[in-house]
């Protein structure tokens, strides 16, 4: 029996999950589970499918989640980690033990999209189904960590399944699970990646001993007691203090810092409270003096400490850089630091608590800036006008196709950027558009070296990134950045606005994850007069979509100055 979860279920029908359990609540005869638990039930494929059926809802399971399926139902769900690891050896052409029937699909799969797409899209449905016991680092978090670790050879030793060494040029990578390590493995190898990754206690199993890489990049477990406090007690690697038993993630700092060669840098995702709890005052303390913790930025949800091994007979700064606002402004503001290490006082901070929240330090502003931002704000919101759309009483029945048979039909050309976050810097003669470019709508900001297969951006092409966000590119030269996939038109075929818009409007997002699947977005097949129009209302939403973005970021700040005025009493 084939099983699938109401994510699974919102795919087939091309629905909100909201809709699955609406479905459930007010349909008696929709299929009972059949398996999983309360929270992630399971439920035949086949009864659902004669029940979208029998309801005259249409549905459409596609290659990738037929071979899915397919691969989830030849084993236990808690053997999961080990089929995927398995199909990636089957498509990398390695004995894999699957059945054929599994096999013909996962074929089917890689010619449609390519070997590497084909694990990756096995990869997102594993994450998806094993959401909770899986934790992921974003995209976009995952590109900046890469960016402020300086790149070189990465360590990742809670790698998972490899998210964090994808964009590196040599990896290291040690994973408890050894069905996550070899998947991770699988990964960068697809990539070309000069990688090995091992299973195992990073903490108690060292599997790299005595080796130093370049830099370290790490999202450890958060709030594990059982992390060996008593068998490591005097382990070389706690130079700054034994951790105390509840705080784990001192070790995991100590480990990393232990891993990079001197003046190596260490990026590692924390909680919050380790930047203030009593236990482990003494390690940040030593820390702080001993030049190690270069910064402390709150991303919302957790802090990225940015560590460096301090060199021998080095003298220690005496400032470190404690940042708290958008993701966006992170990479700028580390520049700077860079270039002027103008941050918080290392002996302020050296008091009874050693607290190293950067919430402590976002108190900023004067009166006339709140007066300035209160004044931009209004103006601001004042000017949040969208389209004028008509409403009809029925909706337009349009012919469709998708993305992948206008690339098919030679109307447009996809292509994907081979560069790694790692290959961007500050400097160099050809301008780079990011990710963060590319949500801000900003200009280019980052800079690299000529170099072959690099794919220049066209006036007028359409570059999305991982996560979904879609841009008309407006001027020509800059090249295409990491994990960013560009759609050049036929401009006598296909309206760039057009085809962005039904890229926004989700019709080719996976639903369950918060990946572009384009090949299945669904567009028109209209003229490009009729086109046009729709391009036109698309272009003014997004406009919209860019001013409420600005609008929203100074509403906060206005927030912000109000809070800090009214707390200090410089406002009434």
């Amino acid at each position: 029996m084939t099983y699938v979860n109401a994510g699974d279920i919102a795919r087939l029908a091309d629905v909100g999950r909201a809709a699955v359990s609406n479905w459930r609540r007010r349909h008696e005869d929709f299929p009972q589970p059949v398996g999983g638990t309360t929270a992630s039930p399971l439920f035949s494929l086949a009864e659902v499918e004669e029940w979208l059926r029998r309801n005259g809802k249409p549905y459409e399971l596609s290659p990738g989640d037929l071979a899915w399926q397919r691969l989830r139902a030849s084993g236990d769900d808690l053997r999961l980690g080990e089929l995927v690891a398995a199909a990636g050896d089957f498509l990398e052409g390695r004995p894999s033990g699957l059945r054929p029937g599994v096999t013909d699909l996962l074929a089917e799969l890689a010619d449609e999209r390519g070997t590497r797409d084909a694990f990756e899209f096995l990869c997102e449905r594993y994450v998806e189904a094993h959401s909770r016991q899986l934790a992921v680092t974003p995209a976009e978090l995952a590109e900046l960590m890469i960016r402020l670790s300086g790149g070189g050879t990465l360590l990742d030793p809670a790698c998972g399944i490899g998210t964090l060494l994808l964009g590196a040029k040599a990896a290291r990578g040690q994973e408890l699970s050894g069905s996550s390590a070899r998947i991770a493995q699988i990964r960068l190898r697809m990539r070309g990646v000069d990688g090995r990754v091992v299973a195992g206690d990073s903490l108690r199993q060292d599997g790299f001993p005595g080796e130093r890489v370049d830099a370290v990049v790490c999202d450890p477990p958060f709030n594990e007691r059982a992390w060996g406090h008593d068998e490591l007690a005097g382990d070389p690697r706690w130079e700054y203090g034994l951790p105390p038993r509840g705080e784990p993630e001192l070790a995991w700092v100590q480990h990393c810092l232990a891993r990079v060669r001197p003046g190596g840098t260490v990026v590692i995702l924390m909680p919050p409270a380790a930047a203030s709890r009593r236990p482990g005052r003494r390690i940040r303390a030593n820390l702080l003096r001993g030049g190690a913790l270069r910064a402390v930025i709150a991303i919302g949800g957790g802090d990225l400490w940015v560590l460096r091994r301090p060199e021998s007979g080095e003298r220690p700064p005496a400032q470190v850089l404690m940042f708290n606002g958008e993701l966006s402004g992170v990479w700028p503001a580390w520049l700077e630091f860079q270039r002027d290490p103008q941050g918080v006082r290392i002996i302020d901070l050296l008091d009874d608590e050693v607290d190293v929240s950067p919430l402590r330090f976002d108190r900023r502003g004067t009166p006339a800036e709140f007066i300035a931002e209160q004044e931009g704000f209004r103006a601001s919101a004042s000017s949040l006008t969208g389209p004028d759309l008509a409403v009809l009483d029925e909706p337009r029945d349009l012919n469709m196709t998708t993305v992948g048979e206008l690339a098919k039909a030679g109307l447009l050309a996809v292509h994907h950027s081979a560069m790694k976050p790692g290959e961007v810097a500050d400097q160099g003669e050809v301008p780079v558009l990011s990710g963060d470019d590319v949500l801000l709508g900003g200009v280019p900001s980052g800079r690299t070296g000529s170099a072959a297969g690099q794919i220049v951006i066209e006036a007028g092409d359409v570059v999305t990134t991982p996560t979904g966000t879609v841009r008309v590119i407006a001027e020509s030269g800059a090249v295409l950045g990491p994990q960013l996939t560009l759609y050049r038109l036929d401009p006598a075929r296909l309206d760039s606005d057009f085809l962005a818009g039904f890229l926004r409007a989700g019709g080719g997002h996976s639903r369950g994850t918060s990946r572009l699947d384009a090949r299945r977005t669904r567009v028109p097949r209209l003229s490009l007069p009729e086109q046009r129009p729709y391009g036109a209302a698309f272009r003014r939403l997004a406009e919209l979509d860019d001013a409420l973005r600005a609008t929203t970021r100074r509403g906060e700040r206005l927030i912000r100055l109000g809070l800090d005025g009214l707390a200090s009493g410089h406002l009434l």
